[in-house]
């Protein structure tokens, strides 16, 4: 298990076991505590990306800047990605282009391109404190149209939208996100290694109702685990979606699985 994100999975089951009112707590909080990683999506007017690759592109960013070296225990990121994973773990996601996007990249943190499509996530902090190339882009309005991805990947975690709750690929992004970190937290150290080897690529797809209820693993999550190698998201409902929904399972691909 890798010691950044350790945190992340000791919470997991308990999360994932909480009544969905509970999801939706947010009395503890002080307003200027609250911190998020910004996860920045590259949607040009002109050229806009494929849906599915700016998914696959974030989940990979997100989790990329948790296991950076500088995340590391004693790295410049260290402290910041701790205090953000030692409580609840936002991101927001926003879109960038032209020269807003360019400007970002001078920001700390991690891009990711695939097939074309762009993200970058970058190191967490407090949002009153996000810095003026961060907050003056757009959350709303990032919108792309359902495309089709083919088959999945072999060989790589499979990344699953829930079938019956739509989200925008702004919030998407941000679950999906989620779902790339909670994997890798739970993945023995060899694992975690052969998957960084791939750049933390997946496979985003939306599976068929039948097979979404066949794997989600909410009634028991070491179980689901344990026998299908399968993860859940579980949303606190701020934005879109009702808190204590599932909004995404990852599933470790059974070409990774190591006898």
């Amino acid at each position: 298990m890798n010691s950044v994100l350790e945190p992340l999975a000791a919470r997991y089951a308990y999360w994932l076991g909480l009544p969905a009112a509970d999801t939706a707590d947010t009395t503890e909080e002080d307003p200027a505590e609250v911190r998020a990683m910004p996860v920045i999506l590259r949607i040009e007017r002109a050229e806009r990306p494929g849906r599915t690759p700016l998914l696959e592109a974030a989940a990979a960013a997100a989790l990329a800047v948790c296991l950076d070296e500088r995340s590391a225990p004693g790295g410049e990121w260290a402290e910041p990605v701790h205090d953000w994973l030692d409580n609840r773990i936002r991101k927001v996601a926003r879109r960038a282009r032209g020269a807003h996007w360019q400007a970002v990249q001078e920001l700390p943190g991690v891009t990711v391109e695939i097939d074309g499509a762009q993200a970058r996530a970058l190191v967490p902090g407090r949002v009153v404190e996000s810095p003026k190339e961060v907050s003056r882009l757009q959350i709303s309005g990032s919108e792309l149209p359902p495309d089709e991805p083919g088959p999945a990947l072999a060989g790589v975690p499979s990344l699953l939208l829930n079938p019956q709750v739509p989200m925008t690929v702004g919030k998407a992004a941000a679950q999906v996100g989620h779902a790339t970190m909670i994997l890798a937290a739970l993945l023995d150290p060899a694992d975690l290694a052969s998957w960084a080897a791939q750049r933390y690529r997946t496979s985003v797809r939306t599976p068929s109702v039948a097979r979404w209820k066949e794997l989600c693993p909410v009634e028991d999550p070491a179980e689901g685990w344990r026998r299908d190698r399968v993860i859940a998201v579980r949303d606190a409902g701020f934005t879109e979606v009702d808190p204590g929904t599932i909004t995404v399972l990852a599933q470790w691909a059974p070409e990774q699985t190591r006898g």
